[in-house]
């Protein structure tokens, strides 16, 4: 039967949210019971992810708005498409650990080899319980014989398919697709909220935006958490399109409620920190429940589910990253066991009276709005009045003092940066994007003070309360494009979809205040010109910190022609990351022989490499702290003695001289000259800094 274009728009758009929420599911149990392999995966997995989607997209209801044109739902799978081939092509090769993405990649390479979690240091592969050596590295943690990777397990499970079919550079090529998807979910949100017609320039928005962009392009978390929590969404309002009561039989709004709540909950599979994001959600289901709908209860159940599992990832799967975050997580934790608490009060205080009537407290709806204005004027003069101090950590401090001396800033190390958050939104989405979405949040909260717009409620909430606690203390090192990171998963995408909503609304009002002319020329044109200015007002700012400067330089590169021109920019958006990495990672692991147990002898290097040489190259290796020449040769014993080939790593050949007294045999595998993302406090991040990465190894032979 063939679909109508709102009906298919609204089904291929819940579409993400659904199938992989169905894959983790299963996939992480499975990396829980150690028994996370491509066969089982495969066999579990995918016909979890078709039935899935097979079924409950079938569920999604029709959308309200009519006669929805074909020319909206092109024009958003073209943008999608196009977004996901501009990523695959741009994407990064970010191994070597640095920052997270590696991290992740690493984390990825393990389970999908593996399977099953903590990973085991080998020790007795290389020197048994030598105290020189060290088996922790960047972002792995050493606990008792074991490894406990950082982070939570939900990314790496999803990249794991693309590692499984593609190696590395499959791994690499899926986050790409991950943010098309988180753009062609924002648009199905779009176009339940706003309108179908209004969804593809909500879509390009966020597409040309430089944190989806370059999230995109590496193994980061925010994609995934960007599908889950905005695909919520979009199930939560197709559930609660049709009305039930709490005593109605199950149904279809009951499923789409069930999925909707695990979409959400599953979200702490992927990031810890999405507790504080549910927090309005849980504060919904308490009104669903005072107002008797019968998708209160699975909503929360399925929320319950997910959020369980997700609290299992992390203090099953992650505890040493959650023990680090303790003087943050632990607080939420309580601030979440008061909101659950909060809500059981006032739901059971409520149950009989049912929801107040807030409409009729004069004054109160207006208040509101005037409120939201206020808190972005606060904001907006916060670093005058109110600069930030505070990171808590030293290492945080020095890094931020080298970026301050980079750039030409006073030097305080201190400086969080977090008083400019706004700003921060402002340089990616544009001026003009922040005021509409001011103005477009403050009449969406009038409307729903005044008992309108119902389906609005639920996003309002969970979205006004991520972008006000993300913007008051975004709790990131505040260099640039890093900090980005905390921005894109749910705070721009709702200054883009509260921009448009208003853009939408001021071109109704445009058309409603022109109809008595609308047999003039300036009458039939008013909302459209409305519209298309405002819409450039939204996409050119965005695209033009994508793009960085353009410099134009004749001459170009075709001798005959003196008058080509050669066209470049300096933005992020403009190369690509750790360029050759991949295939100096397959020369290092070819370098090394079957049988190596790795000693690292580099300090410099121990922390980037270690985990690459452990989950990608599969070698037992340690860190020799203290790399002396007798610590070195009685390790190196110990390593013969075991029948392996002991093998010396350092970013340097002259490192290996120093402890063996020769280079002979040494060699360098992995030599990595590119590019990298730079780092900016106090503007846009432009231009690129330089990555150089290199391994020399030295197989010593046994003497006897």
């Amino acid at each position: 039967m063939r679909l109508p274009p709102g009906r298919f728009l609204a089904r291929v758009t819940a579409l993400p949210a659904i199938a992989l929420s169905a894959w983790l599911l299963v996939a992480f149990p499975l990396l829980a019971l150690g028994s996370l392999t491509p066969l089982v995966a495969a066999v579990l997995g995918v016909p979890a992810v078709v039935a899935a989607c097979a079924l409950v997209s079938r569920l999604v209801p029709d959308p309200p708005e009519e006669d929805v044109p074909w020319w909206p739902v092109v024009l958003v799978l073209v943008i999608v498409a196009a977004f996901a081939v501009v990523q695959v092509v741009y994407h990064a090769e970010a191994l070597v650990i640095r920052r997270d993405p590696a991290s992740y990649a690493m984390y990825t390479a393990w389970i999908a080899e593996n399977g099953y979690l903590p990973i085991p240091q080998q020790r007795e592969l290389i020197a048994g319980d030598d105290p020189a050596l060290s088996y922790q590295s960047l972002a792995y943690y050493e606990r008792g014989d074991v490894i406990w990777p950082q982070f939570m397990a939900g990314a790496p499970l999803v990249a794991s398919i693309g590692y499984w079919l593609g190696g590395l550079d499959g791994m690499l090529v899926t986050t790409p697709f991950l943010g098309a998807l988180g753009v062609l979910t924002f648009a199905g949100l779009t176009a339940r909220l706003v309108g179908a017609r209004w969804a593809p320039l909500a879509a390009l928005v966020l597409a040309v935006c430089l944190p989806q962009q370059w999230v995109s392009r590496f193994t980061y978390s925010e994609p995934l958490t960007q599908i889950l929590l905005l695909g919520g969404l979009v199930l939560a309002h197709d559930a609660l399109v049709r009305r039930t009561r709490i005593t109605d039989r199950w149904s279809s709004a009951h499923t789409l409620a069930a999925a909707a709540g695990l979409a959400f909950g599953l979200g702490l599979v992927v990031r810890i920190d999405a507790i504080r994001d549910l927090l309005p959600v849980v504060g919904f289901v308490g009104l669903l429940l005072i107002a008797r709908r019968g998708q209160a209860l699975p909503l929360l159940g399925g929320m319950a589910v997910g959020a369980g599992l997700g609290l299992y990832a992390g203090y099953g799967l992650s505890l040493p990253y959650l023990e680090y975050l303790s003087d943050s997580l632990n607080p939420l934790l309580l601030i979440s066991a008061a909101v659950i608490v909060a809500t059981v009060v006032a739901t059971a205080a409520l149950w009989r009276h049912g929801i107040p009537h807030v409409e009729r407290v004069r004054r109160l709806p207006e208040a509101m709005a005037a409120l939201v204005l206020l808190t972005m004027v606060l904001l907006a003069v916060r670093p005058l009045l109110w600069p930030d101090y505070g990171h808590g950590s030293d290492f945080t401090d020095g890094w931020v003092a080298y970026v301050q001396q980079r750039e030409g800033l006073p030097v305080e190390g201190s400086r969080t940066y977090y008083d400019m958050s706004l700003y921060w939104v402002g340089w990616y989405v544009g001026l003009a994007t922040v005021l509409f979405a001011s103005l477009g949040v403050a009449l969406v909260l009038r409307r729903l003070f005044q008992r309108r717009d119902p389906q609005w409620l639920l996003p309002a909430m969970l979205l006004v309360w991520t972008v006000t606690t993300t913007l008051l203390r975004p709790a990131i090192t505040p260099d640039h494009p890093w900090a980005s990171r905390r921005l894109i998963a749910l705070v721009i995408p709702a200054f883009i979809l509260f921009a448009v909503w208003f853009l939408a609304w001021l071109t109704r009002y445009c058309a409603v205040a022109s109809s008595a002319e609308r047999h003039t020329v300036p009458g039939r044109v008013l909302p459209a010109v409305v519209a298309a200015t405002a819409a450039a007002a939204l996409v050119v700012p965005t695209a033009a910190t994508a793009v960085g400067t353009v410099r134009v330089e004749a001459g170009g590169t075709v001798p005959w022609n003196p008058f080509t021109m050669e066209i470049s920019t300096d933005g992020v958006m403009s190369y690509r990351q750790d360029v050759g990495t991949v295939g100096a990672t397959h020369r290092l692991c070819a370098a090394l022989p079957e049988d190596a147990s790795v000693l690292v002898v580099d300090s410099g290097m121990a922390g980037n490499y270690m985990p690459l040489l452990r989950n990608v190259c599969g070698v037992p290796v340690a860190a020799v702290d203290r790399p002396t020449r007798e610590n070195v040769d009685r390790v190196v014993s110990e390593i013969h003695a075991r029948d392996r080939d002991a093998v010396l790593a350092a970013s340097d050949w002259e490192r290996i001289e120093q402890l063996t007294g020769s280079v002979a045999g040494a060699e360098r595998p992995f030599h990595v000259v590119a590019r990298m993302d730079p780092s900016t406090l106090r503007k846009p991040p432009t231009g690129s800094w330089a990555f150089i990465g290199s391994v020399w190894v030295s197989v010593l032979p046994d003497e006897g």
